[in-house]
């Protein structure tokens, strides 16, 4: 029997959801429908500089204070952004899960950005920009979505730029916090043994204080979509190439077929398509993999793999193969009934990890308004009909929709 989910809404608007797990361990997270994509053009890197700004200090604790006061009593405390999303969220014990729940509200209600703070956490980031500037096999997904969005916020990188950061000041910060961080905006979640009247007790308390603030503006769309061929020059040993395509938004029904589509061309697995053409039989690559990302309006599919540079079109001529099969000729039964058991399987197995669900629960409330019990999946997953799967294909992988960007 799946765990029952219990949603209520604060009278400004902010959502808590929680499902009663039993277990030692509480996982909590906030979830702001607000990222890179939410940008204007002078705030490029804003949502990932207030991210790590809001553990600087607030009213009632410094940054030595807020690093601590999980980690005194053995709990975890951090937080991500993305293009669409920044998240929030603690692991403790449940019986200092109230002491996560007030921690998080106060740092992102109640920060106050010390300059001296800010100045230094700046410098972080630029360590952190040039870290990933070293490496090329996550550099070129940055580079890839820049070309695919040109012109969008959407195609920005999450850490922005150098330049930029530098001219961020502390009104620049609170004016961004008061245009996006939008109370109808945001989902607190919890996964944990703790009754729902705790939650919504201690919630009430620490954010339902908060003034409503709904949001005011619509996110951009992207400008339509042009296919490219590009070639970078890089002091690299290897070759990094990524063939990719837009791909269907977040509540498009056609969304699971890709998604089989993607496990069954180059997921996680070592049997799948790709893998086993370039790594397998042919020796020709270390690293392929394939992945899809859906975003509120339109998503990604990318093919990223590695090789020698002598390699590099031998590897993009049997990828181009395999997809052209994918698009003209229809799954068997077997084939069909194989990759369906294999992602239920790998999404049932991910569903155990009470952090992953929690943090998927968020983004699903935000971005469909509700949220899919694992039943519910699997019966979409089954539905799914080799005919879908080919036209998924023939809409996102067939060669002449494709655009390529080579580092090399």
């Amino acid at each position: 029997m799946e765990q029952q989910l219990q949603v209520i809404t604060l009278p400004n608007g902010i959502r808590i959801a929680h499902i009663y797990c039993k277990s030692r361990v509480a996982y909590c997270g906030f979830t702001i429908n607000t990222g890179t994509r939410d940008e204007l053009p002078d705030e490029h890197g804003m949502a990932h500089f207030l991210e790590h700004t809001l553990f600087k200090g607030t009213h009632k604790r410094k940054a030595y204070h807020i690093n601590n006061r999980l980690e005194n009593v053995g709990g975890e405390l951090n937080a991500f952004t993305t293009k669409e999303e920044t998240v929030i969220h603690a692991t403790v014990l449940k019986s200092d899960l109230e002491k996560a729940i007030e921690l998080i509200a106060d740092i992102t209600f109640n920060s106050v950005f010390p300059e001296k703070e800010i100045e230094k956490e700046k410098t972080v980031i630029y360590d952190e920009i040039d870290s990933y500037r070293d490496s090329p096999s996550e550099l070129i997904f940055d580079d890839f979505e820049d070309l695919l969005f040109t012109g969008s916020p959407l195609g920005r990188n999450t850490l922005g730029s150098k330049r930029m950061l530098k001219r961020f000041t502390i009104n620049d910060i609170r004016r961004f916090i008061n245009r996006t961080y939008n109370s109808n905006q945001m989902v607190f979640t919890v996964i944990g043994q703790v009754p729902f009247t705790k939650i919504q007790q201690w919630c009430g308390g620490y954010f339902g204080l908060q003034p409503a603030n709904n949001r005011a503006f619509q996110r951009q769309l992207p400008a339509p979509y042009i296919p490219f061929s590009k070639t970078m020059h890089k002091s690299t040993f290897q070759a990094h190439c990524l063939i990719g395509n837009r791909a269907y938004e977040v509540n498009n029904k056609k969304r699971v077929a890709l998604s089989l589509l993607t496990n069954l061309l180059g997921g996680p697995t070592s049997n799948s398509i790709l893998n086993t053409i370039l790594r397998e039989k042919h020796g020709l690559a270390y690293t392929v993999e394939t992945s899809y990302t859906a975003y509120a309006d339109t998503g990604v599919l990318n093919i990223y793999f590695g090789t020698a540079k002598p390699n590099l079109e031998k590897c993009i001529k049997l990828i181009h193969t395999e997809l052209q099969k994918v698009c003209n000729t229809a799954l068997s039964a077997m084939q069909l009934h194989k990759i369906k058991k294999q992602l239920t399987g790998q999404l049932t197995i991910a569903c155990e990890s009470n952090e992953q669900l929690m943090l998927s629960l968020g983004k699903s409330l935000l971005a469909l308004g509700y949220y899919e019990t694992m039943h519910e999946t699997v019966n979409r997953i089954q539905a799914v009909t080799a005919v879908d799967i080919m036209e998924a294909a023939n809409e996102i992988v067939a060669p002449q929709y494709l655009s390529t960007l080579i580092y090399a």
